[in-house]
């Protein structure tokens, strides 16, 4: 299948939210049926600010404090209002794309002792399963070659890049890290290569 038929839009519409009115533009892939989110902000520019945020019910929805990735989907949401622009790419990929079961089994490791790594491991999968392409794709319908990337993430960035996606710069996202997940974020940083400095 071409890169050019690997996402279809198939719904959009505006959407009011406490971060500001977004176009909301659902995109479906051929390849397995799932549905991702572009939640864009004002009008295509180059560079782009962009957030690439892979869903997490048990952060973004439930508010776990075991992650951070509520506070960065909120945050991003705001950095881009401020900005006057942006796109925030809303993936089908939950528990680092071991899936929501799975991502379960794994909190119930860590709650024995295991780190978000080892529980990954404990259950046969990798660190991060999470692939790109679809997003460079959305990226690409929209219209956006150049981007300014809000990760902590330098293999997102690696990712991007060997999808065609130029990322002109990486923009922090760092939240302040609490009791609950101190640890989940030193692993990140530790493990897993991310770009924190308040850890």
């Amino acid at each position: 299948m071409s890169k050019a038929t690997s996402v279809l839009r198939t719904a959009s519409s505006k959407i009011p939210t406490a971060h500001g009115i977004f176009d909301i533009i659902v995109y479906q892939s051929p390849i397995d049926k799932r549905e991702h989110v572009a939640l864009l902000f004002g009008k295509v520019e180059s560079p782009m600010l962009v957030r690439i945020h892979s869903q997490c019910l048990t952060g973004d929805t439930l508010g776990s404090l075991a992650c951070d990735c509520g506070e960065q989907l909120h945050t991003s949401m705001d950095m881009i209002r401020e900005k006057g622009s942006g796109v925030l790419l809303y993936l089908n990929q939950e528990g680092r794309g071991i899936g929501l079961s799975n991502k379960i089994k794994a909190y119930a490791h860590q709650a024995r002792g295991l780190d978000t790594v080892e529980a990954n491991h404990a259950l046969g999968f990798a660190p991060d399963l999470r692939e790109y392409r679809i997003a460079a794709d959305m990226l690409r319908d929209l219209g956006i070659r150049e981007i300014l990337l809000l990760t902590n993430n330098p293999g997102k960035i690696r990712a991007l890049k060997a999808n065609g996606v130029k990322v002109v710069k990486r923009i922090p996202l760092e939240t302040a890290p609490t009791a609950q997940n101190h640890r989940y974020l030193k692993t990140k940083k530790k493990k897993l290569g991310h770009k924190l400095k308040s850890v």
